[in-house]
């Protein structure tokens, strides 16, 4: 038996199959393609995505292919300044089209062992005590003790699970495709500052992700479909140009083209027994703000430790039920300030107003960090209902990057996706019966107002303070019961780094 199947190779089943990995537990990815897309979808990673591609070795690979940017705001078509002082060592976000972002993490996923089946369509799912079984378009069936939804938002296992998946249904639908335009570039220009006074669900990015010729191009539809699965004809595209723009721009070629809408929707549940759901496959919404490849990323990273816990029998009771009590709230506050930016992006007089009065809202520094911390995820933190020592303001943030003595830095120490305690005691702390699980870290020289700090593998602060039977509490919330004799097991490494 397998120990997880993943349904679902975009950019959160790639993600959750490598931190399964890096706990030494068998993975299958299961994906419906035969081949990657190349179509322009998800636009980049926020600051919290590359931080987590910072703490897993990552960053570097996606620094080489990747240009940065600096939006203040990014809300509701109101730009601002990038804010001062967001908490975080990567003041930034990475412009990394979401194939070059699926490619660079399968090349990870296959380095790390992950078996992934491309062309494998699954119909149907089912489970029992002992495991789940998935059923394979060609009759085919699978049997393994976990699967994970990372299917997208037709989920066909949140589907077979039964699960609610209430929500608002859309109101508006948008256009978009890669085209080829025969107009002079200028004229494309002079046209779009003109039409986006007015109109800003209407844009065109030349050559975008570095084709030469092809622009993304996004224009509102005439109304809702009734099955956006069905994509635009090109002779429907251009006319909603010509409605909307005046011209079609000429555009012919189209290498891609798709419809979304505003409908904003939500798993009633993350987990059902032995099977999970994360990602779209959990959570629906509209790209205002380029949230929904950043959140599903992140729900792996939630996530994958939990579950290598539970398969590797050392999980603590309630641990794997964490990640939906941490990650509902933070999908359905996507939800929420994807909604109000539906509204502030409307071309009526009301919003219009709204967006005026926004915009001066975020000359404001304290708005616009709070907004910026929003949409780029580094102001989550988990609620972990006390117990956490000493400073309860830090416990349940992530911990920015932070440069600790001999020129090292934190994130480099959590590549391996283990648990880290902080040390700035001088050693009047230890971690031995956790060893397998948990690095002890010389904290020397680290910019932090705490004794010491209990890191989780996705880095938020699961207890500070400096009293050794308080760490080990938390140590057994997190870590479960201390191993008897010495450590054992493909996750073991040094019990203290200095």
């Amino acid at each position: 038996m397998l120990d997880v199947i993943v349904v679902g190779g975009g950019p959160t089943g790639l993600m959750l199959a490598c931190e399964l990995r890096l706990h030494g537990v068998g993975v299958l990815l299961l994906e419906r393609r035969a081949e990657r897309g190349g179509e322009s979808r998800g636009r980049g990673l926020h600051a919290r995505s590359v931080e987590i591609m910072d703490q897993r070795g990552l960053l570097e690979r996606f620094l080489a292919v990747s240009e940065k940017f600096q939006v203040g705001g990014l809300f509701g078509g109101v730009m601002a300044p990038w804010p001062e002082s967001l908490d975080t060592a990567h003041p930034y976000g990475l412009a990394t089209p979401q194939a070059v972002t699926e490619r660079l993490l399968e090349e990870r996923a296959l380095e790390l062992g992950v078996e992934i089946r491309r062309g494998c369509e699954v119909t149907g799912l089912g489970q029992d005590v002992e495991g789940v079984s998935v059923e394979l378009v060609d009759g085919t069936r699978l049997r393994s003790r976990y699967a994970v939804g990372c299917d997208g938002g037709r989920s066909t296992v949140r589907k077979a699970l039964g699960v609610g998946f209430p929500g608002e249904p859309a109101t508006v639908e948008t256009l978009i495709g890669d085209l080829e335009l025969s107009a002079d570039p200028a004229e494309v220009a002079a046209v779009v500052e003109r039409v986006r006074r007015t109109e800003l669900r209407f844009g065109v990015a030349p050559d975008v992700d570095g084709r030469p010729g092809v622009a993304r191009v996004i224009v509102p539809a005439a109304g809702v479909a009734e099955d956006r699965a069905t994509p635009p004809t090109l002779e429907e595209f251009k006319a909603r140009l010509r409605a909307v723009a005046g011209t079609d721009f000429g555009a012919h070629a189209a290498h891609w083209l798709s419809r979304f809408g505003d409908a904003t929707r939500q798993a009633e549940r993350y987990r059902v027994g032995r099977v999970l759901l994360a990602g779209d496959a959990a959570h629906i919404h509209p790209p205002t703000g380029g949230q929904g490849l950043n959140l599903g990323v992140q729900d792996a990273f939630n996530l994958g430790w939990k579950l290598a816990a539970e398969v590797a029998g050392w999980a603590p009771e309630g641990l794997l039920d964490s990640y939906h009590a941490e990650r509902h709230p933070v999908g359905a506050r996507v939800l929420s300030n994807t909604r109000a930016q539906m509204t502030l992006l409307g071309s009526a007089s009301g919003p219009t107003a709204l967006r005026g009065l926004f915009t001066r809202l975020m000359e404001i520094e304290e708005v616009n960090r709070y907004v910026t911390g929003m949409i780029t995820a580094v102001d989550i933190r988990y609620d972990f209902g006390g117990g956490g020592g000493g400073d309860v303001e830090l416990v349940g943030r992530r911990l920015r990057d932070v440069r600790l003595a001999g020129d090292r830095r934190l994130y480099q120490l959590m590549h391996g996706g283990r648990g880290l305690l902080l040390d700035r005691t001088g050693g009047r702390l230890a971690v031995d019966g956790w060893a397998d699980r948990v690095d002890h870290v010389d904290g020397a020289g680290a910019e932090l107002d705490a004794p010491a700090l209990l890191l989780r593998p996705d880095g938020h602060v699961a207890w500070t303070g400096d009293d050794q039977g308080d760490l080990e509490a938390a140590l057994t919330r997190w870590w479960g019961a201390p191993a008897q004799g010495p450590a054992q097991g493909p996750a073991q490494g040094p019990a203290r780094v200095r």
